[in-house]
């Protein structure tokens, strides 16, 4: 003797159901915003990224500075989004330039000489979002880091330059794509 074990749904039951599936269906299908363990969120509608190349307007000029920058935002944004990157303007835009690149006495020791130096990198940016124009800025971003004014600056200089970068990109980028 087999048992039927088939459950029959009632009309209310199968109601209830559509119901539930056809609200969860215009809850993510109105959804327009992408999530990543990054912590960007950007929107499913954003499909291309600009960076454009960022000119070294400062008093001191330093030789492949303006590279180094507009290489590490496209870096950054290549591994933290889904993005295609372009050429031309996307849509979203970064463009910008160096405004400070600079070395100044910090502190001050006992012998009335510079204990520590301060080396500041500041980049003025433009973010355009094209298709969320709310989210799109203008500022300047500023970091720096400190050394010890017996070192020479030309032998921190390439170690402090890159921490620098590193923090400004994150910056950048988190000022763009990290809406909290």
């Amino acid at each position: 003797m087999a048992l039927n074990k088939t459950k029959k749904w009632s009309l209310t039951s199968i109601r209830q159901l559509l119901l539930l599936l056809a609200a969860g269906a215009i809850l993510l299908g109105g959804c327009k915003i992408r999530y990543s363990f990054t912590g960007a969120s950007i929107s499913s509608d954003v499909k291309t990224a600009s960076i454009q190349y960022f000119q070294n307007r400062a008093n001191i000029v330093s030789t492949g500075l303006s590279q180094y920058i507009t290489d590490a935002l496209i870096d950054k944004c290549k591994a933290q989004t889904s993005l295609g990157i372009v050429n031309g303007i996307g849509d979203v835009n970064f463009e910008g330039e160096i405004t400070d690149y600079s070395s100044r006495p910090q502190s001050v020791g006992v012998d009335a000489q510079a204990s520590t130096n301060r080396f500041t990198i500041s980049v003025k940016v433009k973010f355009t979002n094209s298709v969320q124009p709310n989210y799109s800025y203008e500022q300047t971003f500023s970091r720096y880091e400190d050394y010890d004014s017996n070192s020479d600056l030309s032998s921190v200089e390439k170690d402090l330059t890159e921490k620098i970068i590193d923090l400004l990109v994150e910056d950048i980028f988190n000022k763009a794509f990290v809406n909290w």
